[in-house]
């Protein structure tokens, strides 16, 4: 560890914005599956029901069979102990389920009958400190042993996703790694037996940044004790699931476009997999009954706006429709079967009238890190931006909408008022002025000639009573016929804002009179044919970092750090990965680490399984200026940004009893690629 290192204060507080998830609000629910499936006889599915707390999101889930169960509660293999209730022999199956009530993805359990105590999470560690993991995913349970996906210890090299498959014994609490070394494995599923478990896998290449729609993972097998007898024995397949100890079913993407389920049977002396349901409606993530001739499956027909739970009877060939007569205007996603194959369970949006579930999103939310002294926590809006003090935080609650707007939230999250209306994005807070902030005003993701703008946001802090909207005075500091001005960030004293403009037929970066703007004065810090973007000024006034393609300018893809002096003088490139968008870029309060997010780390889990991203993969990153000790602080599956990080105080400190919160309208989208007209 260099002086560098030691010097650094990884401390204080960092808010980060999260795309959608903090409106998913998904609980696992439940149906009763009649003995004997037939499309004659029109079946009915009684007993839907929702099974968990209503507690954050809980997803992914799949049942736990009364043995295993047992041992689970009696073992060492849950963190807290204490909260076991005494265990009934009349018990019937429980839950496994990811929840992230903790700020993160962990395993926790619960009753399969009805909804009750939540135990968990697991402890799934590997490392001699007992450090936890921060993320869990995909979890399943079978003969005293559970297996899941984790991301416990860093890829080989960059870009490459942390994911892994990993085993805990319920009796003895000792986890282990199946997944060799420099391997990335996703959507575990164990056989009938318990003793072979098969993988989608990455292998160990290099995470492709066009892999967003579907991984190209290939099917592997290996024993379920100890990882050994590893071999592929499909390719082009996700998700994973077994009928008996000779068949598999799994998904894959077909030559004509759709997503089609494949039956694949091991050991016939053929494994060419099979094409089971037919083109004309996208089917994924199938679960296989091991007691019946059908599986469970996620469709997406054409002309819907919703995935939904079908059966489809491997004898006829065709679909029994389950969840779109019951709630139909809700996605349903990744079905899940009981041991008996009597009970359907998968996960959903839990509704905006739950009885005794959260209904509402906070504006801000704790986040576990990795770090003891640096807290994170995840803001529901974008463009987070702590005033000097640090009592208040600035943001977009809703960038790309006419009246998107700027917002300013106490920081314990407790009250929160409306400055300004209209197609805002990029706020910044003034460096030394309490009631003076910036924002970008005109489209996001906007064509070099578009017309945006930068205005400042004058306010009485005063005034931030018990009315919402809050007088402001606003002004622009671009002069009108000017091209893309946006990003603007302040320079300690306040006096002067840099920000990104295309003026010049290029976007490059200029600095300006933070008080008039261009009609106090304006020059250039960069110029030149390519893209330099996002400046964040350094708390010293020593440095502005900035995003920027200038070492390849032939592409607007991959992006790098630069940072240069305010007066133009060295100019120079952060090493790092050269192919990721690195943007958003600011420093920390001691002006010696960076803070970005970053696509490093690739994707968690196979997009086909989530609801709609953007783009299903960026994380939270910090390194010191040298781009060196490089060290990720968030760990999920969503794409997190616009970081901000401030020094913190008391006033950081998060009000439970009055969190500001918003209506929970579970308002998502199917992925884009995958709707068809």
């Amino acid at each position: 560890m260099g002086e560098l290192e030691i010097d650094r204060k990884l401390e204080g507080t960092i808010v980060y914005a999260v795309l959608g998830r903090l409106h998913y609000g998904f609980d696992i629910f439940t149906l009763d599956l009649p003995h004997h499936l037939s499309l004659h006889s029109q079946p009915k599915f009684p007993n839907h029901k929702r099974l968990t707390d209503g507690k954050s999101i809980n997803y992914n889930a799949q049942f736990v069979t009364p043995s295993d169960a047992k041992l689970l509660l009696q073992g060492p293999a849950l963190q807290s102990p204490e909260s076991r209730p005494h265990y009934e022999e009349e018990e019937q199956e429980m839950l496994v389920y990811v929840s992230e009530r903790t700020g993160n993805a962990r395993l926790h359990f619960s009753s399969a009958k009805a909804i009750g105590p939540v135990l968990g999470p697991l402890k799934g560690t590997v490392n001699d400190l007992g450090n936890p993991a921060f993320f869990f995913d995909r979890p399943l349970i079978r003969n005293g042993m559970a297996y899941f996906v984790s991301m416990q210890e860093p890829p080989d090299k960059l870009p490459k996703s942390w994911c892994a498959v990993y085993a805990t014994c319920l009796k003895t609490g000792q986890t282990i790694r199946l997944t060799p070394p420099g391997v990335v494995d996703y959507s575990p599923a164990v056989s009938p037996s318990g003793k072979w478990l098969m993988v989608a896998s990455y292998g160990a290449k290099d995470w492709e940044r066009d892999h967003i729609q579907e991984l190209h993972t290939d099917l592997y097998v290996f024993k379920a004790e100890d990882g050994l007898c590893r071999r592929m024995v499909a390719e082009q397949g996700g998700w994973p699931s077994w009928a008996d100890e000779n068949t598999v079913y799994f998904h894959r993407r077909a030559e004509d476009g759709w997503w089609s389920i494949y039956r694949l049977d091991l050991f016939d002396g053929s494994i060419q997999p099979e094409r089971i349901t037919p083109p004309s409606v996208d089917a994924f993530t199938p679960c296989a009954s091991v007691t019946g001739n059908w599986i469970a499956v996620a469709t997406r027909r054409p002309g819907s706006k919703f995935r939904h739970i079908e059966i489809f009877d491997l004898q006829s060939k065709s679909f029994i429709p389950v969840t779109e007569s019951i709630s139909p205007g809700v996605h349903h996603y990744n079905p899940f079967i009981s041991s008996h194959s009597l009970k359907l369970g998968f996960h959903r949006f839990r509704g905006e009238d739950a009885e005794d579930a959260d209904t509402v999103v906070p504006v801000l939310e704790p986040v576990e890190s990795p770090i003891p002294k640096l807290k994170l926590q995840r803001i529901n809006g974008a463009f987070p931006a702590f005033s000097p003090d640090g009592f208040l935080i600035a943001f977009n609650p809703n960038v790309g909408v006419p009246d998107g707007g700027v917002q300013v939230v106490k920081s314990d999250g407790s009250k929160r008022w409306e400055l300004f209306k209209g197609p805002a994005f990029a706020v910044a807070w003034n460096g030394k002025h309490q009631g003076l902030l910036y924002a970008s005003v005109g489209p996001v993701f906007a064509p070099n000639q578009s017309t945006v703008n930068v205005i400042s946001i004058s306010f009485n802090p005063e005034d931030l009573g018990d009315e919402y909207e809050v007088k402001s005075e606003v002004r622009f500091l671009t002069k009108e016929g000017t091209t893309n001005n946006a990003f603007p960030y302040s320079s300690p004293d306040g006096k002067q804002l840099v920000f990104r403009s295309g003026r010049s037929g290029h976007k490059n970066l200029y600095i300006m009179d933070a008080e008039k703007g261009e009609e106090g004065w304006i020059r250039p810090l960069t110029q030149g044919p390519w893209i330099d973007t996002m400046p964040c000024w350094s708390p010293d006034g020593q440095w502005i970092a900035f995003s920027s393609n200038r070492h390849d300018p032939h592409q607007d893809v991959y992006f790098s750090v630069y940072l240069i002096h305010p007066d133009g003088t060295g100019l120079h490139r952060i090493p790092g990965c050269d192919k990721d968008r690195i943007n958003h870029i600011v420093f920390s309060p001691d002006s010696k680490s960076l803070l970005f997010p970053a696509s490093y780390s690739g994707v968690s889990a196979e997009p086909v399984s989530l609801p709609h991203h953007y783009q299903p993969y960026g994380e939270i990153f910090v390194s010191a200026l040298d781009g060196s000790h490089l060290q990720r602080l968030t760990f999920n599956s969503y794409e997190d940004g616009t970081p901000v990080w401030h020094q913190g105080s008391s006033a950081n400190e998060l009000d439970f009893d009055s969190l500001s919160v918003e209506k929970l309208k579970g308002e998502f989208d199917e992925p884009l690629w995958l709707a068809k007209s």
